[in-house]
């Protein structure tokens, strides 16, 4: 019996589990979950006789040690920042371990430890980090073979919420973790565009949008995000003069959440004073300069006179930021206020369906001419459990670990899934999952080729 540790029970395990128990009586798989909350991971179980939770803290070594004994592989859906423990205790029983997040400089600095130890730790194999990779490296792999000169390299990802559950002016509700929602963009973005490099720091970046058209449900939004250029030798695309990477958000989104940047509401380096018994209303207010005269909400319109936006007061007004509710919130920083404010507002209700979308644009000359290649996806949630979230990030990482366990991937080392070993049969059991890019191809002119 082969023996697969998952650590972490939360929202985007959930078609992970699924997925690893419907293949375990043909695989012979056992399937333990790990979580501080036992309960949490007993739910998760659901008395299937192919799986046992246990009780899980990472912060305790003797719990790492204890999960990996025996284990023939560790799955470690915990926060990024908590896998080098687990990474560790892997390398120490040489056990192979898989996760949906990025690498961090402390994960890759274990990579000679875990290839002399004859063990692969592969990150970044959920949905963004993870499909979006094996989705670009398969175009740009075939465009490369078939001698194309890329120009241009975009890719842009977003949970959003679903069409018919869109209900608030913000088109969007929470389908993973709300903090990193509050805090996205806080690190300057980085990319190459026409052959410069360029920079946006965060009290720009939501202003640093441009638009993306998915053919079956319109117009979207896209802001820079991270870190593009550490991809380019990753992705062996040093010599392309455009690479973004960056996020997808309805349209409108971005002017109004800049209001929140801009007072400085997503700041979690303070703790408010007295957020306990403040009201929101007195909460906003103080990030405005004394005015006698003027009211909360035309101090608001003021501030946003120059773009002359009604509906970018409409959005903040819609969260109730303006009203004289209790934060009711001990100890609290800015964002945490702002948070608590949005999970209430934007939570999925459970009729709710999430969705994920996702965008590659390949410009390339090939033959003479010149050509835009779109390689979108579309992915909408079963319910507000088996969400289009948790699917796109837990698949990739259950398909993955199959593939391991049949040793059908034998690549050592901390990894990236960015070779065909990995992203040709993902890609295609993802499509048997109905997770598949649609692509459109047109021709361009040349001076479209760099933009």
């Amino acid at each position: 019996m082969k023996n697969i540790v998952l650590l972490g029970a939360g929202r985007s395990a959930s078609a992970l589990i699924q997925y690893l128990l419907k293949w375990a009586s043909e695989n012979d798989f056992f399937v333990r979950i790990g979580d501080k909350n036992l309960s949490v991971a007993e739910e998760k179980i659901s008395n299937h006789p192919r799986g046992q939770a246990f009780a899980f803290d990472v912060q305790k070594y003797e719990d790492c040690q204890s999960a990996v004994q025996n284990a023939a592989v560790i799955v470690s859906l915990l926060p990024a920042h908590l896998h080098v423990p687990i990474a560790q205790a892997c390398i120490e029983a040489g056990v192979s371990m898989l996760t949906a997040s990025y690498i961090s400089p402390a994960m890759q600095a274990l990579h000679n430890e875990a290839e002399s130890k004859n063990i692969m730790i592969l990150n970044e194999i959920g949905l963004d980090p993870g499909i979006d990779h094996l989705s670009a490296m398969e175009v740009l792999d075939d465009l490369n073979e078939a001698g194309a000169n890329i120009t241009c390299f975009k890719s842009f990802c977003g949970g959003l919420v679903a069409p018919n559950s869109d209900t608030n002016l913000w088109g969007y509700k929470f389908s993973w973790n709300p903090r990193n929602v509050i805090l996205a963009g806080q690190s300057t973005a980085k990319f190459m565009q026409n052959g410069q490099t360029k920079f946006v720091p965060y009290q720009r970046l939501f202003t640093y949008t441009e638009p993306i058209h998915f053919s079956q449900i319109g117009d979207f939004e896209g802001y820079p995000n991270r870190d593009s250029l550490s991809y380019l030798q990753a992705y062996r695309i040093q010599k392309v003069p455009t690479v973004i990477r960056g996020t997808i958000r309805k349209k409108g989104f971005s002017d109004a959440w800049n209001v929140f940047v801009q007072l400085g509401l997503t700041d979690d380096s303070y703790i408010y004073p007295n957020s306990a018994e403040t009201t929101y209303r007195s909460f906003l207010n103080s990030y405005f300069q004394y005015d006698q005269h003027l009211s909360l909400e035309d101090k608001l319109k003021k501030m946003l006179h120059a773009s002359m936006r009604e509906d970018v007061f409409e959005r903040i007004n819609s969260t109730g930021i303006l009203e004289d509710n209790i934060i009711g919130l001990d100890k609290a920083t800015p964002a945490q206020i702002l948070q608590q404010l949005l999970e209430e507002k934007w939570r999925l209700e459970p009729s709710d369906k999430d969705m994920v979308l996702m965008q590659h644009i390949f410009k390339y000359q090939l033959e003479g001419q010149n050509r835009c290649l779109r390689s979108s996806l579309v992915v909408i949630g079963q319910d507000n459990v088996q969400t289009a979230m948790a699917q796109t990030v837990g698949l990739p990482l259950g398909i993955a670990t199959k593939l391991f366990l049949e040793k059908k991937i034998m690549l050592k080392g901390v990894l990236m899934p960015l070779v065909k070993e990995l992203y040709r049969p993902i890609l295609s059991e993802l499509e048997s999952c109905g997770i598949a890019f649609r692509e459109h191809s047109t021709d361009i002119s040349e001076l479209e080729l760099y933009n």
